[in-house]
């Protein structure tokens, strides 16, 4: 049985194995990084069927679900905390952002280009275009910002699936800080309610699900840090290194959404993975027998390069008609914050390509250094020039 993480020749590409077992295994027995046995999925149409089979999930069966207040459960629990909270994430409140985060964008790489020739494009745009976006959106004073980012910064290295005991004790300490923050800030908004999305999902009220409480209003804030913060600026960064590596950057100025859907697609599951499922009950699964309990991990960057949904996967062709991007997830589970990730890609490259489009990275795809944030994963820096 072959032990996770297989090896990845190319930083920006698919492990090889995965294409061998799309085509011969695409259910496999594994083991992931701490020992435990596990199903891997690699096709898409397996990937597809996890993401939004309701028989897997994200907790083992019999899990109660008691103390967990955020969206990482199952059944009507989670079930509720989606309606309550989609009424405040609408297309609306994020298409308010929009003209905020492409001035905020402009205004960062503006900055770049005077500063130049060269920078760091994880600390001098993807990192502080993602921490005032998400503390915009969640209403963080300006002066409280600092202890924000680090709070953040510290949580974003949480390993809770296959960390050591070590790990997870930094983690819990870490998302205690973050939580003990997030509280503070659902008090302050409570008392003073502003125009961000904290004040909004503190006032959701609906008639059958009543509204969230405390400890749920501080568990969503944490999950927005974390995908809202930590996703998006490797999301951004990542896309950043692949267009500029590829000569490609100057795409990103016209069909500019074309562009960030493709590059996603490419990269989905390089910066981060679905959190692992479990079998509910037993099952089959494209012809494999999957108990009741089993650890099922699928792989975006296997299913967004299978052939059978995708013409020439490995190509970068923006504008491509084929199978709907699992970039997002899929099904139940489908990530409210679509829309702003995408935003801040979409803003961020564009910026990029109107004000930079020369840009040149100073050392080679295989230099860079990449750094896992609790199962995210990004490049630590990624130095340009021009």
């Amino acid at each position: 049985m072959t032990t996770l993480p297989f090896d990845r020749p190319h930083p920006l590409e698919p492990p090889p194995e995965y294409a061998r077992l799309r085509d011969k295994e695409p259910v496999a027995r594994v083991r992931t990084p701490d020992g435990r046995p596990a199903w891997l999925v690699t096709s898409y149409e397996a990937v597809a069927a996890v993401l939004g089979d309701r028989r897997f999930g994200v907790a083992p069966p019999g899990t109660t679900g008691e103390g967990n207040d955020t969206l990482f459960q199952d059944g009507e629990a989670h079930a509720r905390l989606r309606r309550l909270v989609s009424k405040a994430f609408t297309p609306r409140a994020i298409g308010v952002m929009s003209e905020r985060v492409e001035r905020l964008a402009d205004e960062l790489v503006e900055a770049i280009a005077r500063r130049g020739p060269d920078a760091d494009l994880v600390a001098d745009l993807a990192t502080p275009l993602a921490i005032t976006t998400i503390s915009e959106l969640l209403g963080v004073e300006i002066g409280d910002r600092e202890r924000f980012r680090a709070v953040a910064d510290a949580a974003s290295g949480a390993d809770f699936h296959f960390g050591s005991e070590e790990d997870l004790v930094r983690a819990a300490q870490a998302w205690n800080d973050l939580s003990a923050f997030a509280a503070t800030l659902v008090e302050v908004r409570r008392a003073a309610p502003g125009d961000d999305l904290l004040s909004s999902l503190i006032t959701v009220r609906d008639a059958d699900d009543g509204r969230l409480s405390d400890a749920e209003l501080v568990a969503m804030a944490g999950t927005i840090v974390s995908a809202g913060y930590l996703s998006a600026r490797n999301g951004m960064s990542t896309a950043a290194l692949r267009l500029i590596a590829d000569g490609r950057l100057h795409t990103a100025g016209t069909a500019t959404d074309e562009v960030v859907e493709e590059v996603l697609r490419l990269q989905a599951g390089l910066t981060g993975e679905p959190f692992p499922r479990y079998a509910q009950v037993g099952l089959e699964l494209a012809g494999v027998a999957i108990s009741a309990g089993d650890l099922v991990m699928v792989r975006l960057e296997a299913a967004h390069r299978d052939p059978g949904h995708y013409a020439e996967p490995d190509a970068f062709r923006p504008g491509r008609r084929s199978a709907p991007s699992l970039v997002f997830g899929h099904g139940m589970h489908y990530c409210l914050g679509a829309p702003l990730a995408r935003l801040e890609v979409r803003a961020s490259l564009s910026a990029l390509a109107r004000r930079l489009p020369g840009l040149r990275l100073r050392d080679a795809v295989e230099d860079v250094e990449w750094a896992r944030d609790g199962v995210d994963l990004g490049p630590a820096a990624l130095h340009v020039t021009w």
